[in-house]
């Protein structure tokens, strides 16, 4: 795939939000999986709050399906329909961007009809028909690095959606495998994927999982989280995806690495702050 050194392109998430170009730093939010319709509707009322008091755009993430969870006895979530009705009314009442992710090719028609960014799980970054499928929607994709990957392999990933003629993409960074049951951030990643000329991400949460170091389900770092974001934005990313929790330790999924939501508006602070120190120096 030809290079672009011209830097990420502006892309259109919804009629309020746009990412990368030269907008604002960004943030994917939300719990892990959506608990319940109360519970997702809450923290996204909070986080939204957070967001417009530091001037911050905002794409609300929570999964409503978690078809990738360690061991058949973790919880999965609402499921297709219902989490998408919990969607639904999170986007219009807040007036708030959504994304969630998709796991096979007979999911995308319905998620698409709701979400405005439909994420493509790491794990299935290699999965062809998948991402050919979201592409054919047209709408915002976001596909998340595989942890088995090179940043360099995830041209394949966008060149998949290019080839249906959908640009509106972004590349998330969530860590490498690094042995057994731990993963580690390559900050290079970052400015390799920008090349291609798409929005990138860190994945501050995902990057201090340990997956499935926990048997029966991933255990991770949160204290880490922090750390990842101010590397990650000083590295060159265009936003930043955080999983926030109002009680982590009693979260249903990735308990051990979600931010606590008291602190999110501490760690957006210090981003934007590297963000403008970035700018202010390439000026």
């Amino acid at each position: 795939m030809s290079i672009d050194s011209r830097g990420s392109r502006e892309i259109k998430v919804s009629d309020k939000v746009k990412v990368g170009g030269k907008t604002p730093l960004f943030l994917i939010a939300g719990p892990c999986v959506i608990e319940s319709e109360e519970h997702a509707f809450s923290l996204a009322g909070q986080i939204k709050a957070i967001c417009a008091n530091i001037g911050l755009p905002l794409i609300f993430k929570a999964s409503y399906d978690k078809a990738n969870r360690s061991s058949v006895r973790s919880f999965r979530g609402p499921g297709l329909e219902k989490g998408l009705a919990v969607l639904k009314r999170i986007k219009h009442e807040l007036e708030i961007p959504v994304l969630s992710d998709v796991h096979e090719t007979v999911q995308v028609e319905k998620a698409a009809e709701v979400l405005d960014v439909i994420q493509i799980p790491a794990f299935l970054c290699r999965q062809t028909d998948l991402i050919i499928e979201a592409a054919r929607t047209g709408k915002a994709l976001n596909l998340k690095k595989g942890q088995f990957l090179s940043p360099q392999e995830m041209a394949n990933a966008v060149e998949k959606a290019l080839s249906q003629g959908n640009q509106k993409i972004i590349i998330t960074e969530r860590g490498t495998s690094f042995g057994y049951n731990n993963l580690v951030f390559d900050v290079r990643s970052i400015p390799l994927m920008k090349k291609w000329g798409f929005p990138v991400v860190i994945d501050a949460s995902h990057a201090v999982q340990r997956p499935g170091g926990r048997g029966e389900a991933s255990a991770g770092e949160a204290e880490f989280i922090p750390l990842m974001v101010q590397t990650g934005v000083a590295a060159g990313a265009d936003g930043v995806f955080i999983e926030v929790h109002d009680n982590p330790p009693q979260a249903l999924s990735d308990a051990y690495n979600s931010l606590i939501i008291n602190k999110l508006e501490e760690v957006l602070t210090r981003a934007l702050r590297i963000k403008k120190a970035l700018k202010e120096e390439s000026e």
